[in-house]
């Protein structure tokens, strides 16, 4: 009698990868909006040092130990753009403060001038 060899099934026909969707990015303000509010609220002559920036900051809800990094990015990123002025220390390290362009430029535009800090 004849004998027959058992039929292989084909292995299943794998499912195309779905693409795994961009997360949300999260609203309100970022971190260098944060620290310019942080910092032009201070009232020191001297400016604020990055421990009571950080500080601030985690007063008003950012996590700060998780984003560490971002935080001094976000601070190099605004010295080299004008809008702090580093009074004291090198890097993200030292005393901050709000420059003499930055606070002539969020006056003005309360009145609808001034696009960017360093275009004046």
């Amino acid at each position: 009698m004849a004998e027959t060899a058992p039929a292989v099934a084909a292995p299943p026909a794998k499912a195309p990868k779905k693409k795994s969707a961009a997360k949300a990015k999260k609203a309100g303000p970022g971190v260098g909006e944060l620290i310019v509010k942080a910092v032009s609220a201070s009232k020191e002559r001297s400016g604020v040092s990055l421990a009571a920036l950080k500080k601030a900051l985690a007063a008003g809800g950012y996590d700060v130990e998780k984003n560490n990094s971002r935080v001094k990015l976000a601070i190099k990123s605004l010295v080299t753009k004008g809008v702090l002025l580093q009074v004291k220390g090198t890097g993200a390290s030292g005393s901050f403060k709000i420059s003499k362009k930055a606070r002539r430029c969020r006056s003005s535009r309360l009145s609808g001038g001034c696009a960017r800090v360093s275009d004046r």
